[in-house]
């Protein structure tokens, strides 16, 4: 009989102390990819709404692997990616201390869906957001401060950042308030920066012009939120023996008497998800247009058919606008708003080089265990439905 082990490595990471809930909803990029002066000026992030995932069938190409030239079907997640429309320059100094904000210009015309941002109550605020700052574009003596606040960003500052927000109205979601954040925009020489930044005021930036097939990208977000969960559910501990007195899912010690508290690396109960994540490395398989109706066609499946499956993704509906395919999950549930931000890392691997050929995208409906991949395919397997007998007639 051999001897009980009384060591074992410890249940959970405490790399991602403290687990509680998010301060903020949307996903925050704590460092932008570094500044390259020598390419031309480029924006670094997106913004996004998750809308649910499906399956691709392809052919890997990746010599030397034993799945080269073999067919290997993927998960793949479908995130919404509606244009976004710039607001606003804002010009970095540095210090001592890290980068500084040394001065913010807003556009002339701001739409009511940023300016919701900017007030907890609409319906019951004076709606008089920006207003100074539309009138500085329109009279001589505004105009001049604009352009001197514009030379001097080009003169004094490292970093230029855009303010940019979503479109709601686009998404077909029930929120009204645009998210706002900063893009940076790396490449080229201040004052390329800030005339890209000029050229880019209240004008829409499509998601296609930022990212590209086969593109490796870093997704940052909220996770989806369990609420307070005990140490098992939280941290994976084991379970105690059956018999054990008030209950087996707990931990048995949490600690010697001295010193006399529990330390922080003991597993406890509390909240679990809703945590703020970046995830690394996810590989772009298509970048989706708006109005494509072959958007889920590939050059081994001609079936004319849009990347929304049948009766529309689950408690998300349909993708009416610009989108992006990626390999694998990302976090957060459905119409959650995902952060897209190009990759810290130059990529070297041959997964991450890999060309993607797409053979076969599932569209068939995700409610249940679907059969058809498109109505037309329905319709000529089961026969039309009276009301579109009726229709015809």
């Amino acid at each position: 009989m051999s001897h009980r082990k009384f060591r074992a490595p410890r249940h959970g990471s405490l790399g991602f102390l403290p687990r509680k809930r998010c301060a903020r909803h949307r996903g925050k990029v704590k460092s932008f990819p570094k500044d390259d002066q020598s390419k031309p000026c480029h924006l670094t992030a997106f913004m996004g709404h998750k809308a649910g995932m499906s399956h691709i069938l392809r052919e890997v190409d990746r010599v030397g692997s034993r799945s080269h030239k073999k067919e290997v079907v993927e998960a793949v997640t479908i995130i919404e990616t509606p244009p976004m429309i710039a607001v606003g320059v804002v010009g970095y100094i540095e210090t001592p201390r890290g980068l500084r904000s040394f001065k913010t210009v807003f556009a002339q015309h701001i739409s009511d869906e940023c300016k919701r941002r900017f007030y907890k109550n609409w319906y019951r605020c004076k709606k008089k957001a920006h207003m100074r700052t539309a009138q500085k574009w329109s009279d001589e003596d505004g105009k001049k401060s604009i352009e001197t606040d514009f030379d001097k960003i080009s003169k004094y500052c490292s970093a230029v950042r855009v303010l940019c927000h979503t479109q709601p109205k686009l998404f077909k979601l029930q929120e009204k308030k645009a998210s706002l954040m900063e893009i940076q925009i790396n490449g080229g020489s201040p004052a390329d920066k800030v005339t890209f930044a000029r050229s880019l005021l209240e004008k829409p930036i499509v998601v296609g012009d930022l990212f590209s097939q086969d593109e490796m990208i870093d997704v940052i977000g909220v996770t989806r939120g369990h609420g307070y969960k005990g140490v098992t559910y939280r941290w994976g501990t084991k379970k105690l023996p059956r018999k054990t007195h008030k209950g087996l899912r707990k931990v048995a010690c949490i600690g010697a008497w001295h010193p006399s508290r529990v330390c922080f690396s003991v597993p406890r109960a509390g909240q679990f998800g809703y945590h703020h994540r970046t995830e690394v490395n996810k590989k772009v398989y298509r970048v989706g247009v708006k109005g494509d109706q072959k958007s889920a066609s590939t050059p081994f499946d001609l079936t004319d058919k849009p990347i929304t499956p049948m009766g529309g993704f689950h408690h998300y509906g349909m993708i009416n606008e610009d989108f992006l395919m990626l390999k694998g999950c990302v976090m957060g549930p459905r119409k959650r708003v995902l952060t897209l931000r190009k990759s810290l890392l130059t990529h070297t691997k041959r997964v991450a080089l890999e060309k993607i050929s797409l053979k076969f995208i599932d569209t068939a409906s995700k409610w249940g265990h679907g059969r058809f991949q498109t109505d037309g395919e329905k319709k000529a397997f089961q026969g039309l439905l009276k009301k579109d007998r009726e229709a015809m007639e």
